[in-house]
């Protein structure tokens, strides 16, 4: 077994200069001179990606686990309506604010930066909210867990695709996002287990309690990872981008023995004046408001149909799953509501990671754009099986408001759930890409908000089968939008990214 690598042409004294991502990029050769199929990756690349998908787990986890206590917090508070409303909402505001607010930051302090704050502002209210004495306190502990998990969309994208290789950024961007879905579906069962052994209100505490301990150790590992090599060649930094790229790429034998970053222009610098406009304006301006709308819209009109479905499942689930035991006034009668409630979010959390998985198996072979529409597409037609369900009756109607809710949620995450988040981080220069990736989001999860408030009033004003056909209507426009603005960053050099 004398395959190794051989270090031979990266022992040059001078070698070629080239950008950070050509090195990345760069395939190793073997002893006798031939070229290995692809670019390896490297302990290092591989200890971020698993630090990266941690967020997204917890972020899953924290989220979904919070539908699990919300009845049990309810009543401990004795929430009223509003309150109700408030809390179900707290964590998704603080999301559209986190996004934009402290994924922008991103941009200024370095990639690893933020990616080691988000997660300490991740655990403290983590750690203040089993503490909550009450319903202020406990919405302040649940948007402070927002504004964290905002500041994740942007940041652990970019920590990622900034660090692996051109022709693996898409999968393994998206296993690493896919990884929210893993994280939904052990937040539902930890919720479960300790619903299943619950005796009193308190126990929602302890759902959040047992994420602590895995948090502070994802805070440790994220100071032992290089900042980003790209990052600091746009900020001029170039001795120490070589450092970072050399700790990201060592491998025994060490391949590249030394890195001989190319100068500003090849590397994508920009010039100091190009800098002082990199702010927020610089995602409208003429060179990368194509980017922005591509980016944003077609996001925010999947967040439509996204947050909206979740309307409409609690039906479904009564109707697979069991009946609830109605006007549930002791505690056994609450656990047991919830119980049947994360039987059935557990099985729709399955569906997820299957969608998931032919995200991450297709995006880097059909592209971004083509899975997006296609995605859409399927969406929109998983909507209006669900919406024709309403001129049948009985077996029949809960056939079509099963299959349609089904395809949605597969196609839905499979296409525009898991791309429009892979093409946010993707298709803005590295100098403003956090601010463009977090603007996106924040934009979407106006959507998520809306969707959130004004649904239940539209579900009694226009009925259940107007409002599908509106959210038909939202996924052919996403669909349309995304075609009449479309980038395909498939294989892109990231590098390369606002520079035509």
């Amino acid at each position: 077994m004398d395959q190794r690598v051989d270090a031979g042409s990266s022992s040059v004294a001078s070698p070629r200069p080239k950008s950070v991502q050509q090195y990345i990029d760069e395939r190793p050769v073997w002893a006798d001179g031939t070229d290995t199929p692809s670019a390896p990756l490297t302990h290092m690349q591989r200890r971020i990606w698993g630090l990266a998908a941690a967020g997204k787990f917890f972020e899953g986890m924290v989220v979904f686990m919070t539908g699990v206590a919300l009845p049990l917090i309810s009543k401990e508070f004795g929430f009223g309506a509003w309150e109700h409303g408030v809390v179900a909402a707290a964590s998704l505001f603080g999301i559209l604010i986190g996004a934009t607010m402290l994924g922008g930051l991103a941009d200024y302090f370095g990639r690893k930066s933020m990616f080691i704050a988000e997660m300490v502002i991740f655990t403290i209210f983590l750690v203040l909210i089993c503490f909550s004495p009450n319903f202020v306190w406990l919405s302040i502990c649940l948007l402070g867990i927002g504004l964290a998990l905002g500041c994740d969309y942007p940041t652990a994208h970019m920590v990622v695709s900034e660090s692996i290789p051109s022709q693996a950024r898409g999968r393994l961007v998206l296993s690493a996002f896919g990884f929210q879905a893993v994280g939904a579906l052990t937040g539902t069962a930890v919720g479960y287990l300790i619903l299943a052994n619950a005796h009193d209100l308190g126990a929602w505490r302890w759902m959040y309690a047992t994420a602590i301990i895995p948090a502070v150790v994802v805070i440790i590992g994220r100071f032992f990872i290089p900042e980003s090599p790209n990052w600091l060649m746009s900020h001029g930094r170039t001795e120490e981008a070589a450092g970072a790229a050399l700790r990201l790429l060592a491998r025994d034998p060490p391949y590249p023995k030394e890195i001989n970053l190319a100068g500003a222009e090849a590397s994508g610098r920009v010039t100091e004046g190009e800098t002082q406009r990199a702010g927020w304006s610089a995602l409208f301006d003429a060179k990368n408001r194509r980017a922005t709308v591509l980016a944003s819209v077609p996001w925010f009109l999947q967040d439509l149909s996204t947050y909206g479905i979740g309307i409409f499942a609690p039906t479904i689930l009564a109707a697979s799953i069991g009946h609830q035991r109605q006007h549930a006034a002791s505690i056994a009668d609450i656990i047991h509501n919830d119980l049947l409630a994360a039987k059935g979010a557990a099985f729709i959390d399955v569906l997820l990671i299957v969608g998931i998985v032919f995200a991450v198996w297709l995006t880097d072979r059909f592209g971004r754009i083509k899975l997006q529409i296609v995605g859409f597409i399927g969406c929109a037609a998983g909507l209006l099986i669900a919406a024709l369900s309403t001129h049948f009756t009985g077996t029949e109607q809960m056939l079509l408001i099963f299959a349609g809710f089904m395809l949605f949620n597969f196609m839905n995450n499979m296409g525009p759930n898991a791309q429009t988040y892979l093409i946010a981080g993707e298709v803005f220069p590295t100098q403003i890409r956090g601010k463009g990736a977090g603007f996106a989001a924040s934009f979407a999860k106006i959507g998520a908000v809306i969707t959130a408030f004004l649904f239940p009033i539209l579900l009694v004003d226009i009925g259940t089968q107007a409002l599908l056909y509106i959210l038909v209507g939202a996924s052919l426009l996403g669909g349309l939008v995304t075609w009449r603005w479309r980038i395909e960053t498939a294989g892109t050099n990231l590098e390369q990214i606002g520079r035509d």
